[in-house]
């Protein structure tokens, strides 16, 4: 059974809330309930986001078709949502709830030390509230994190590789750890074009050294979004990184707007897959694979097997990664794949450091 609290876009499910499920009495109870309950909770992007919120959903739908289940899988539209669906999720009787994104830890860390024999599995953060890196604050949360500044660095060179204007530029949702983790990356990456090239190009949006930046406060398309993106093209970037969610539809929009030839770069999933109809702007997209993750998670809960050591994707395990260059790759400097592939190999060797929040030293 699933109870799925969506947008509507999203056609052909059902619609429930807390309130409706109470008067239903849907319970997975009875000879129809499944031996595996798999749930998530979404963050305020929602499952239609082309990006994070998306890959958990497909991941944990794919996983449960598998294991000849249904999901439980419920949308949260605000961050007031968070704690009441997480709650939702337990009255469901799920085995296994996981929470999509760093802002969900809190609300996650108070349902799991409420439910201590229930597993919870929280994306894009260690389940440490406090951040004081020793580890996570309920024992019966698996962390499933991304050490994406590295793909960020191939994103960030191939921007500096792309750009005739010689500047790019970048902006994110909320100023969470894992969002300025790409802007991290990509400027660790633009500056490594420049040493390698002797050239010049400048990133704007984000300064490495003070970890400030230009940040929009939601991860929805609006009218914030559209405005950074504005600015951004405005100083004379021709090369756009919005990291988080669906902001970067506001990014193709403000593009449109101006009539100029900017591209911009995805984030998590490849947008050119996810979105065909602006692949058009996607030069490539930095890739966190969710979907891969979120699927091991349930099959190793099904099976009874879940530890609660953190995952964490890199290069190397191929949690993370860069995205082909599809429509663009006629447009692109002819060396550039190979270039990447070198640079991806000095990475997974450690002859090319790469700092980020999980991995300070590079």
């Amino acid at each position: 059974m699933t109870f799925t609290t969506r947008k509507a876009g999203l056609s052909g499910l059902a619609v429930l809330g807390a309130s409706a499920l109470a008067l239903a009495g849907c319970t997975p109870s009875g000879p129809a309930a499944p031996d595996f309950l798999p749930c998530v909770v979404s963050g305020t992007g929602g499952f239609d986001d082309n990006s994070f919120n998306q890959l958990a959903y497909e991941g944990i739908n794919e996983a449960a078709a598998a294991l000849n289940v249904e999901p439980v899988t419920i949308e949260s539209e605000t961050q007031d949502d968070f704690a009441p669906n997480i709650e939702q999720a337990v009255e469901a009787g799920c085995d296994l709830i996981i929470t999509v994104g760093f802002d969900l830890a809190v609300a996650t860390i108070e349902a799991a030390t409420a439910n201590p024999d229930l597993p919870f599995a929280l994306i894009d953060d260690a389940g440490d509230v406090d951040f004081d890196g020793t580890g996570p604050d309920a024992p019966n949360v698996k962390p499933i994190l991304f050490d994406t500044a590295q793909a960020a660095f191939l994103g960030g060179y191939a921007m500096a590789s792309y750009t005739t204007s010689g500047t790019v530029g970048t902006y994110g949702g909320r100023p969470f750890p894992t969002v300025s983790i790409f802007m991290d990356g990509a400027a660790q990456g633009v500056e490594y074009y420049n040493e390698q090239k002797d050239a010049d190009v400048q990133l704007l949006g984000w300064d490495i050294a003070s970890q400030t930046g230009t940040f929009v406060d939601v991860f929805t398309p609006g009218t914030e979004s559209f405005n950074a993106a504005s600015n951004l093209l405005d100083q004379g970037a021709d090369v756009l990184l919005p990291v988080g969610g669906g902001i970067y539809l506001s990014a193709v929009e403000a593009i449109k707007d101006r009539g100029t030839d900017a591209a911009i770069l995805g984030v998590d999933a490849d947008f050119t897959l996810t979105d065909p109809a602006n692949a058009d702007f996607v030069l490539t997209s930095i890739l966190k694979q969710i979907k891969v993750a979120v699927i091991a998670v349930v099959n190793e809960a099904a099976d009874g097997e879940l530890d609660y050591e953190p995952y964490v994707g890199t290069l190397e395990n191929g949690g993370v990664g860069i995205a082909p260059f599809h429509s663009f790759e006629g447009a692109v400097d002819p060396e550039l794949q190979a270039e990447l592939d070198a640079i991806a190999e000095g990475i997974i060797a450690g002859e090319i450091p790469v700092s980020s929040y999980l991995n300070p030293a590079g």
